[in-house]
Parts: structure tokens; sequence; C-alpha cells
């Protein structure tokens, strides 16, 4: 099956096809993991990007059910140099190949991916068009001219949960585990940590959320009361929450106007708040901040920040293409962490009220736990407001 990937600057590549017979449309980006494919693929907030990993080898412990970040796989495209022949991983359940077929996502490896990834660092990000049904290059290149871009354009009414939901009310996909290869194929997750009371209710807005996310927010004794991108300030606190958690998600943050509305009332009110990625991002316009696209984004689990007052550095999990403008922001709000190859901002808290948020991925999956004791920071925010 032969495959192609044009990009609006007139480049072609042409590869062996894997995944499904089929045509997209994206944004085309580059992710430096090593490992964990799977994880991306099913992160929504690639909704409507083209992904292309820079490590050579891809596929090689193929797909199981159990690590899955969302219902289904998000990707729009996803490029390799090589795609591994053989799956050697005793959790697999399908290879990646078949599991881009099942779910109509076209593959393409064989390509040079230095050289795209390259491009994409020079040029920045690209309007991309992916294809495994034989399109001509004059077409392919004219698909990825016409493709209307991220900015301005919102992925996330087309991501989050339709309806509210409690999350794991029966504790029984929350608790960290050890894999142990004789219990059975079906359920590898058999030795777990004991998860504390779920005594501190929040509401966590689901802007295109990690499964893993909801599980470190469970290990930490939240109950979490998950609520659509579209819920009002209003509507949330009904719940009578001790806490606002605001997710990761796709697409240009300056397209949310509802989202921004509804964290800036929340702000108002006074309740604890924590933000990552795109909630990062909605905070800042809340805050009366504005943001801007990166020329290629971070995407990768080997990111560095800095927090500026402990002096300490995390190697972060990331996946974003837009960025606060700190000068935008107003005095009350502190910029605490930078990126240490940009210096974008990573990190801001408020002066007098209890929000704080990172623009990287705590909870990882894929990727380094330096960032994991976020989780805990927010209850702890949580409990001294309580007092």
């Amino acid at each position: 099956m032969k495959a192609i990937l044009a990009l609006e600057d007139g480049s072609v590549f042409h590869g062996e096809g894997f995944g499904a017979r089929a045509t997209a449309c994206g944004e085309v980006c580059f992710n430096t993991s090593m490992t964990g494919y799977q994880e991306i693929l099913t992160d929504p907030s690639y909704k409507g990007q083209i992904v292309a990993m820079t490590y050579p080898l891809i596929g090689n412990y193929g797909i199981n059910l159990q690590d899955m970040e969302s219902w289904r796989p998000h990707v729009a495209g996803f490029v390799i140099r090589e795609l591994s022949p053989v799956v050697s991983n005793w959790r697999a359940d399908l290879s990646l190949a078949e599991y881009l077929e099942k779910n109509g996502i076209p593959g393409i490896q064989g390509i040079d991916t230095r050289a795209l990834t390259k491009k994409l660092r020079v040029r920045g990000a690209l309007n991309g068009f992916i294809s495994t049904e034989g399109i001509s290059e004059e077409e392919a290149i004219a698909r990825a001219k016409n493709w209307q871009g991220l900015v301005g354009v919102d992925y996330v009414k087309e991501v989050t949960h339709k309806e509210p939901f409690l999350w794991d009310a029966k504790d029984e996909q929350s608790a960290s585990f050890s894999l142990t290869r004789g219990a059975g194929k079906t359920e590898p997750r058999n030795v777990r940590d004991p998860l504390p009371a779920a005594e501190i209710p929040i509401v966590a807005y689901d802007f295109g959320m990690k499964y893993n996310i909801l599980r470190r927010l469970r290990q930490q004794g939240f109950k979490v009361q998950v609520v659509p991108a579209t819920t009002s300030a209003e509507e949330a606190l009904k719940y009578k929450p001790a806490g606002v958690f605001l997710s990761n998600g796709p697409g240009d943050p300056a397209a949310l106007g509802y989202a921004v509305k509804a964290a800036s009332d929340l702000v108002k009110s006074g309740v604890p708040i924590f933000g990552i990625c795109l909630g990062h991002q909605i905070l800042g316009q809340a805050f009366g901040g504005k943001t801007f696209k990166l020329k290629f984004g971070h995407r990768g689990a080997n990111q560095p920040v800095k927090d500026m007052q402990s002096g300490k550095v995390e190697i972060t999990s990331q996946n974003h293409g837009f960025a606060v403008d700190p000068k935008s922001l107003p005095s009350e709000v502190s910029v605490d962490r930078i990126n240490l190859n940009d210096e974008t901002v990573e990190g801001m808290r408020h002066k007098t009220k209890p929000v704080f948020c990172v623009q990287y991925h705590p909870e990882a999956s894929p990727g380094p736990h330096d960032s994991t004791p976020l989780f805990a920071e927010f209850r702890a925010l949580i409990e001294k407001k309580s007092r």
C-alpha cells in the first residue's frame, strides 16, 4: 500500500502505507518521545494533527487495551521511519497497524523523519495531507494548502464528553498497579496499591482530558465530577466542589470564549483552581492575558522546566502548540515556571487567589514523573482554603 505525505510548502514524502486506507488533513508536528506511541495516539490534544515520531522504530510492543488515554485515537494521521515487523510484548492485544486500521487512521512509514523534523523546526509547523489511497502529488499538495489549519478553530467541542459523569465511582480504574504476568492476559493489573478515601469533591472540566489525569486526581483522595467543556461556572459550582480542575485539550485556546468566561467566573468565586496545558492557556486568558502560536510547539517527554521559586528543574512531558504571552499578564499574576529551551511560560500563579496552573503534563503517560507532586499541591491548596 503506497502512501504520500504532502506539506503546504510543496514538499512531498512517499512511503509505504499502514493502518487504514484513508486520507486526512492536519497540522504536521513531531514528537520526540522514544516510547508511549499508544498514549500519544489516544491523547485528545492531538485532534486535527498528523503526528511524526522522531524515534526511528515504532510499534515493537503493539497496542494493549489497558493503556488508552481516552476512548479512541484522535490523531489525523501517523508518520514514522520504520514500523516494527514484530510485536513482542505479553500485554499486546493487537498491532499498531491493526489498531490504526480499526479506527480509520492512515499511517506512512519509510520516509526520512529526520528531514521532516528539521523542516518543521526551521519553517515551523505546516499544514499537511496524508493518504494511503493513491492520491497524486498535485492533489495532495493542493489539499494541504487548502486546509483551514488550527488557528481560530474549536476542536474541544469534538473531543469533550457530552454529559457529566462521576469518575471511577467503584474505584476500579484509578489505583497504581504493578504488572504480574502470571495473572492472565485479561487483566494484568492485579497488584494494586490501596486508594485513599474519596473525601474531597472537585469538578474537572473536560476539554479533552487524558484518563491518567483522572487517575492521579483520584489517587490524591479527590471525588472527581467530570463536566463537559461548555459547562458554565454557575453550573459547575452547583456540585459544591472544594476545587476545580481545568484539563488539557486540542486546538487554539483563543477560540474558546465560553471556557475563558467560565474560568474567569470561577476565579472570581474564590474556589481553588488547578489547570494544565489548555487549562493553563484558558486561565491565562481569564487573567486578562493573551496566547500565541509557537513556531513548532513542544511535544515530547524531555522538556526542561525551571521552577523560578526553588530553582529546581523538572523534566516534563508536553504536548502543545500555543503559549501564554507573559507581557500580557496583569501584575497580580506571577510566572513561576519557564521552559529552559525557549523561556516560554510554563507555570503561573495568582498572587491573591488560590489559583495555579502549568503548561505541561504532570500526569505524564508517557513521560517522567518529576511533576507528579503538583496533584498533592492541589490538595494542599484546597485544604488550606477550607481551614
